[in-house]
């Protein structure tokens, strides 16, 4: 396991922390190049890149709990993972919360939606009882292997039930030991507002989702409410999929690829940031290690050892019986 304490620690300095959403290992490590100090690993992101589909609860614990190895092998950075419903009932949230903390997260987010759970800013949203939802945060805070490890408490009530029932609930996860407040999808600059002023002190998170129900704001003026955390889970996984339509379309309409011209979307002026210099970055170390020695060159060659060797058995071939047929290798 991964023991962070710094991500409370950046939690504590002035500002929002901005956290972007990675999926997997490239998208990862592309974020810790861009020199991010921490990140989140997004469970829309994480359903779509590696199913396909959308996030509607199809993702199961071990799937995701891949995806958490995944992003903290490929990063070594701080982060908080999406933890759903926590896959279940108490029993559930007990085993994810520590599964998720040995395999590399530095926190987790849990939401109060029914099962099968939905993607935080569509509809249809349902959320289960006030207080079964008090019990999953009660359990989480219980079963992290310290206080360093964050529990982020998420409600979906403000769908459901109105702005007035989340406050309601975040108020009571605050109490059974949440680290961080999630008020999932206020609608307005008001409701915004109104959630950073219920809980001044307390350390918020706001999810900035492109085309979403919540105003799309920067971390600045995240920061001028009173969030301490800025979520943007899906402006990676957006750009890379509209990077793969373009080069796609390309090798479909005009039969050849792009070759080393990226499309615009893809382009960087930082030279770290091209999957080569990772890979390259990454590996160098790990084959300076490795390197063979520089071969001697009073040695003969491999080749020339080979001639040696096929001339000396030539000259076995003239002698009688066994020793002839066992020098030349019958």
């Amino acid at each position: 396991m991964i023991e962070n304490p710094t991500l409370r620690a950046m939690l504590q300095s002035p500002g929002c922390l901005t956290l972007p959403g990675v999926f997997d290992g490239i998208s990862a490590r592309m974020a810790a190049n861009s020199g991010f100090e921490a990140l989140y690993m997004t469970g829309y992101g994480a359903v779509a890149s590696s199913l396909g589909v959308a996030d509607a609860g199809t993702a199961t614990y071990t799937e995701m709990l891949d995806r958490v190895r995944c992003i903290a092998s490929a990063s070594g950075l701080p982060f908080i993972a999406d933890g759903d419903t926590g896959y279940g009932g108490l029993l559930n949230v007990d085993r994810t919360v520590r599964g998720y903390a040995a395999a590399g997260a530095s926190g987790i987010q849990l939401e109060d939606q029914e099962f099968p759970k939905k993607c935080g800013h569509t509809e249809f949203r349902r959320v289960i009882p006030i207080d079964d939802a008090v019990a999953k945060i009660r359990v989480a805070v219980e079963a992290r292997p310290s206080a360093d490890f964050l529990i982020v408490a998420r409600t979906d009530a403000r769908y459901a039930e109105g702005l007035d029932a989340a406050l309601r609930r975040a108020e009571r996860f605050l109490g059974a030991g949440a680290d961080v407040l999630f008020v999932e999808s206020p609608e307005s600059l008001e409701e915004l507002r109104r959630v950073a002023e219920t809980f001044k002190g307390a350390t918020l998170l706001a999810n900035m989702v492109e085309g979403g129900r919540t105003p799309y704001l920067s971390t600045a003026e995240l920061a001028a409410m009173g969030f301490k955390i800025a979520l943007y889970p899906g402006s990676g996984f957006l750009a890379a999929a509209g990077a793969l339509q373009l080069v796609y379309r390309q090798l479909k309409t005009a039969g050849i690829g792009t070759g080393g011209a990226s499309p615009p979307c893809m382009r960087s002026s930082s030279a770290t940031a091209s999957p080569t210099a990772t890979r390259n970055s990454t590996h160098a170390p790990f084959r300076r290690r490795t390197a063979r020695p520089a071969a001697d060159p009073a040695l003969p060659s491999p080749p020339a050892l080979a001639h040696r060797r096929r001339h000396v058995l030539r000259q076995f071939r003239h002698l009688p019986g066994r020793l002839g047929a066992r020098r030349t290798g019958a």
